[in-house]
């Protein structure tokens, strides 16, 4: 294994761009202070003159290695070395003011090397008990002051369905008002009185208690290209190491996205690998594919841009300034040639349209029937964590060609966390326990709750924990007759593939046996595969009793 690498100057610690380019940097630097003198705070506006499809950042040194990265079929491992000085200060400067800035490591994957890697902590409340702070597995993030198209000031009636009395906020059949999902009893959506609390944090996840001392078992994002310009390793740039170690590898998410995938939705590749960092002992994790530039020009054969939204933004419209979305949204691709223009349009129609306006004009801004597998998707995987959640795990497709947005998932180790019992019509509440485990979060009535709080949502806000926050899109989608046919149909469709093919059952199975051969061969984390288990069986059983599931 690499040692840890002596001291480097200063000028070899900065990024490679930056030593290459400093003349034409230094020379903007000077302009920008020049137009900051003269024109004072007037607004100057981005405009894009060119609709090239061209990413300008291009791969000049892709290493091959030995064997596919994401071949799940083979052991795989990663091995990291860096400074102790350099780690220590970066994890002063998080718990100081929560920077996570990347560092410089020697990375040998799958017995390949490669030299002067970025590496950087990744994730928000997963990171929190660094701070002094209990966190949530599976990527959660630090609770933002409003969710994307949440109902304004976190009404406590919670998210309406259409029986319920939609538009208005009304409590979901059988749900107790309130919910803040910590401990508080709540009601399920058919009546069963249940218990959203636990051993702390929202609904009782489990949480991780992360240390520096054990740098084996934080989340990390590798970025290949960070130091060296260019390079890639087998076409990717960055590599995502999730949440969750050893026992606690996360196999719902690695489940979610097998499933995903075989849907024939756009879903990040994985594989479970041992992690050895410096000379601490070896833990299983699971690596999986980053939404990232090389991510995004897979997506519609290259003919799409990605956008990322942003833990902390909202899904409001703010005028007409496409610069002003930045703060909610991130463009992965084709920056220069793009830009939030698209996004903007999206929002400003999604915030003002009516309910007639919405059921007519949707499909001129949205592929509906893609749209409609990403919702079903995310409730057949009880994802209480998707676009309507607080972690705002979504991405914005831009196609080019048909100038329509596709949605699309990542950051799927919230999944399978609600009650087994949840139906299409069911919001998916937040659960107890570790995801797959017993039933806790409740159906939280119905889905939807458009009308007057969708309006409300799109200024932002957070209708409570238990299920019952909402995105103006989804919301209104939900809400709206119009498309009941449709999302019935993608519901059906992929319950079959999901469940009633037995694939959920199978790929289970499957992921277990390859945690283990990474390391997670161990009591408890053959308890969290029972758990698992037994919810994918009890999902599968009550679905199966559903007419509108089954026809």
């Amino acid at each position: 294994m690499p040692s840890a690498k002596a001291g480097r100057r200063l000028r070899d610690r900065l990024p490679v761009r930056l030593r290459h380019h400093w003349k034409p940097a230094t020379a903007l630097g000077v302009g920008l202070a020049a137009m900051v003198y003269f024109l004072g705070d007037a607004r100057i506006s981005p405009y894009v003159t060119s609709s090239s499809r061209v990413e300008a950042d291009a791969i000049t040194d892709d290493v091959q290695g030995t064997v596919d990265l994401y071949d799940t079929s083979v052991s795989h491992s990663i091995q990291l070395a860096y400074q102790q000085t350099d780690f220590d200060k970066m994890m002063k400067e998080f718990k100081d003011d929560g920077t996570k800035d990347y560092i410089e490591a020697d990375l040998t994957i799958d017995g390949v090397y490669l030299n002067d890697v970025g590496i950087r902590l990744k994730g928000n409340s997963t990171l929190s008990s660094l701070r002094g702070a209990k966190g949530m597995p599976g990527g959660g993030r630090d609770m933002p002051q409003g969710g994307q198209g949440a109902p304004a000031g976190g009404a406590p009636g919670g998210a309406a369905g259409k029986e319920a009395g939609a538009g208005n906020g009304a409590a979901g059949k059988g749900q107790q008002a309130g919910g803040q999902g910590q401990g508080q009893g709540q009601k399920a959506a058919g009546g069963q009185g249940q218990k959203a609390g636990g051993k702390g944090g929202m609904g009782g996840m489990m949480q991780f208690n992360l240390s520096a001392k054990k740098p084996e078992e934080l989340p990390w994002l590798v970025k290949v290209d960070e130091y060296v310009e260019g390079r890639a390793y087998q076409g990717e740039r960055e590599i995502s190491l999730r949440p969750g170690s050893n026992g606690q590898v996360p196999a719902n998410e690695a489940l979610s996205l097998s499933l995903t995938d075989e849907s024939g939705q756009k879903a990040e590749r994985y594989a479970f690998t041992k992690l050895k960092v410096n000379n601490r002992p070896t833990a299983a994790r699971l690596m999986v594919e980053a939404p990232d530039t090389d991510y995004a020009d897979d997506v519609s054969g290259g003919n799409a841009v990605l956008y990322k939204a942003r833990a902390s933004g909202s899904f409001e419209y703010k005028g007409d300034d496409p610069s002003d979305y930045e703060t909610s949204f991130k463009q992965l691709n084709k920056k220069g040639s793009q830009d939030l223009e698209p996004v903007m349009k999206l929002i400003k129609w999604a915030s003002k349209a009516s309910d007639k306006e919405f059921a007519r004009d949707l499909d001129t801004y949205v592929d509906v029937d893609s749209f409609a597998k990403y919702v079903a998707s995310q409730n057949l995987l009880l994802n209480f964590d998707d676009m309507a959640g607080p972690g705002k795990n979504y991405l914005l497709s831009y196609d080019l060609d048909t100038k329509k947005f596709s949605v699309l998932g990542w950051d799927y180790n919230l999944t399978f966390s609600g009650d087994a019992t949840t139906g299409p019509d069911d919001s998916v509440g937040m659960g107890g326990g570790m995801p797959g485990g017993a039933p806790g979060g409740a159906a939280q009535g119905k889905q939807g709750g458009g009308g007057a709080d969708a309006d409300a949502g799109a200024k932002g806000g957070m209708g409570g924990m238990g299920g019952r926050m909402q995105h103006v899109l989804k919301s209104k989608f939900l809400d709206s007759d119009a498309f009941d046919g449709v999302y019935q149909k993608a519901y059906r469709e992929l319950y079959q593939k999901f469940y009633g093919s037995g694939t959920a059952a199978k790929n289970l199975k499957q992921i277990a046996d390859q945690a283990r051969k990474a390391g997670a061969d161990s009591k408890e984390f053959d308890t969290a595969v029972t758990k698992l288990q037994k919810t994918v069986t009890d999902r599968s059983a009550a679905l199966a009793k559903n007419k509108k599931v089954t026809g």
